[in-house]
């Protein structure tokens, strides 16, 4: 895949998956109301949200540069994406996801952001240990499986991990 092609593929699926689930989501549930929760709790959701949406931008940019490929199913990357943040969690965009969600809670002070997020989470490790980690399996074999034994799913590692010899790229 062209990288334009993946450039544009992957800013598509950044506004249809992301954008609508912290995006228009969140919205509907909340309106954007917020029950003015204290000022402390307010700083933490912002920040929360902002490196939730930083981090998500970066991992889109990483399937466009390192896989020549977007986060879509439908237009998956040519090579594995271990680099950059992907070589503390293989799952940062997720994990990202969420911590967006819960800083909008945050932010709102609206508990009902909390119970999205937890359904959110729970729908997503499913969606991964069911589908994407078998695809993922298969189409990239035993580089995959080194990266998934090295690398946590959920929660970071403390020091970035560095493939082996081989294929894989850890920059």
């Amino acid at each position: 895949m062209r990288r334009l092609d993946a450039a544009v593929g992957s800013a598509v699926f950044l506004v249809a998956a992301p954008g609508v689930v912290a995006g228009l989501i969140p919205w509907l549930l909340t309106d954007w109301q917020s029950s003015h929760p204290p000022v402390g709790v307010v700083a933490l959701g912002g920040v929360l949200v902002v490196a939730g949406a930083l981090v998500v931008l970066h991992a889109f940019a990483r399937f466009v540069s390192e896989g020549a490929g977007t986060p879509a199913p439908v237009a998956p990357t040519q090579r594995l994406v271990v680099g950059g943040l992907y070589r503390y969690v293989r799952n940062p965009m997720y994990v990202a996801v969420a911590m967006t969600i819960i800083g909008q809670a945050l932010l709102l002070g609206r508990l009902s952001l909390l119970g999205y997020a937890a359904i959110f989470y729970a729908v997503v490790i499913a969606f991964v240990r069911g589908y994407e980690e078998p695809v993922l399996a298969a189409r990239y074999g035993d580089e995959y499986r080194a990266y998934r034994r090295a690398v946590p799913g959920w929660w970071p590692r403390l020091r970035p991990w560095t493939p082996g010899p081989g294929p894989a790229r850890g920059s």
